[in-house]
């Protein structure tokens, strides 16, 4: 069955030529003479209508109205009829039904989505129906998109695709909030851990206990929260690699900002300083919006209508602007200065809020901000350390509605250096020895960055809740599908 999509269809010449439509029934209007089914195949966002003129000789008739008694919303047809020019507002094209065959009935009664209306909180317990509605489904349409436009964007700019490992026995971030992967009995894990309470014995002790050597891997390994370290040993490599797959963190928030499973994107460039880093930070964002304008106008204009008001100006304007870059010392004097107005008040040495960055890129500067050389206290062991000793050549992407999009850095590549950092934050640098050997042969300065995927989507689509902007959230309590 070689099926031609509506959004293919609805840019046809209405010819009166015979097409035939696959796709789920989102409306049927049914008067005296004649019947409107609105069939949408997800290939776009318009549906196409179909009419059904009872008053025309039809040979189908009777089979027509017996399969017109099966349909309702949500109901699977082909439709055979003409294409002709539609009489309605709105749509320049329309099919004059001759025949309909029913695949699959969605019974009025059952059927969830027969109504509209529903909230976002009720979708999510639905989530393998869902993608039927206008939001969802104009979600992921952008989704889909945009991670072409992520991949389009690095191969123009002569990156290589490289796939970072899920599996790791390291932490990039050195958070701690991992999941532990593991074939060992969790049972016989946990009455080790009885016994040894019942002993008095202290629970971080009692953990020592567990003989990781016998595991899969023979060492304790956990789901990567990012393949940042794995890129830079193909970067000293290929000069410039990315990385575009799920990481996980295991961190029980329950905020529209926060999954347990996400995607990241992040590049990794040899040769590159904290300055062309933000270079090519600032062309990245600027790229994925200019594509999101021009290749997802229909998507968008339903985001606008039905989401965020102005959703398409701050897009233009992020596009269209030349981001400010500011010393964080002088963003965090500079909202001191206006403390009155924050529930977390500003000060050196503070991890900037999202109402700080909103701020920063919405009343003070009024575009997007680039603020760099934080407290190295507040940023991760591998960044370079500035002469001042205090902090590092780290960036934060500030824009204009959510904040901080992108977060990076040029990376600390002197062996001695790294090596005490590590040492200094109580880490292990037996877990990070080939880490630390890319300073030994070879090294280079090299800088890079991430962007959360879903982030971004939030950003475009102008949708709050991240759990909305990915197929299945996995978030506490939340794993049903």
């Amino acid at each position: 069955m070689k099926t031609i999509l509506i959004k293919d269809i609805l840019v046809s010449n209405p010819d009166g030529h015979t097409v035939e439509i696959h796709g789920w029934v989102r409306t049927k209007r049914d008067s005296k003479n004649l019947v409107f089914l609105q069939i949408n195949d997800g290939s776009c966002f318009a549906s196409i209508q179909a009419t059904y003129d009872r008053d025309l000789d039809n040979p189908n008739k009777n089979d027509i109205e017996n399969q017109l008694k099966r349909i309702t919303t949500g109901a699977s047809v082909k439709a055979t009829g003409k294409l002709i020019p539609s009489p309605a507002s709105g749509q320049a094209v329309e099919v004059q039904l001759e025949k309909i065959e029913v695949f699959g009935e969605a019974p009025a009664d059952s059927y969830p989505l027969q109504k509209k209306g529903h909230s976002v909180e009720f979708l999510r317990e639905i989530a393998h129906l869902r993608p039927r509605t206008n939001m969802i489904g104009a979600a992921a349409r952008m989704r889909s998109q945009m991670a072409f436009a992520i991949h389009s964007f690095f191969n123009e700019h002569g990156f290589q695709y490289f796939n970072a490992p899920l599996i790791t026995a390291s932490d990039c971030e050195g958070a701690g909030e991992m999941f532990q992967v593991t074939t060992l009995d969790l049972d016989k894990i946990a009455e080790l851990g009885i016994k040894a309470g019942a002993k008095g014995m202290d629970p971080a002790k009692a953990a020592n206990l567990v003989d990781y050597s016998k595991d899969f891997f023979g060492k304790k390994a956990s789901l990567t929260v990012s393949g940042q370290l794995e890129a830079e040993t193909y970067a000293t490599a290929l000069s410039r690699v990315y990385t575009f797959g799920p990481t996980f963190r295991a961190e029980n928030s329950n905020t529209p900002r926060h999954l347990a499973e996400f995607w990241m994107i992040e590049p990794e460039m040899a040769f590159y300083e904290l300055d062309d880093n933000m270079d090519l930070a600032e062309e990245f964002v600027k790229y994925l919006l200019n594509w999101a304008l021009t290749n997802c106008r229909e998507d968008l204009n339903f985001f606008e209508q039905r989401v965020q008001k102005g959703l398409i100006e701050t897009l233009t304007h992020v596009a269209n602007s030349d981001f400010a870059r500011v010393p964080y010392t002088e963003a965090v004097k500079q909202l001191e200065e206006n403390n009155d107005k924050f529930e977390f008040k500003a000060y050196w040495g503070c991890d900037l809020q999202t109402e700080h960055e909103r701020y920063l890129t919405e009343v003070l500067y009024k575009r997007p901000v680039m603020v760099y050389d934080y407290p190295k206290e507040i940023k991760a062991f591998y960044m370079k350390e500035n002469p001042d000793g205090k902090t590092v050549r780290a960036v934060d992407v500030l824009v204009p509605g959510i904040g901080e999009l992108i977060g990076g850095s040029e990376r600390e590549a002197d062996y001695d250096k790294l090596m005490n950092r590590i040492t200094e934050l109580g880490m292990d640098p037996k877990d990070y020895w080939w880490y630390l050997e890319l300073r030994k042969f070879g090294t280079v300065p090299h800088s890079g960055f991430g962007m959360g995927f879903e982030r971004l989507l939030r950003y475009v689509t102008g949708i709050e809740n991240i759990r909305d902007v990915i197929p299945y959230p996995r978030a506490p309590k939340q794993c049903e599908f």
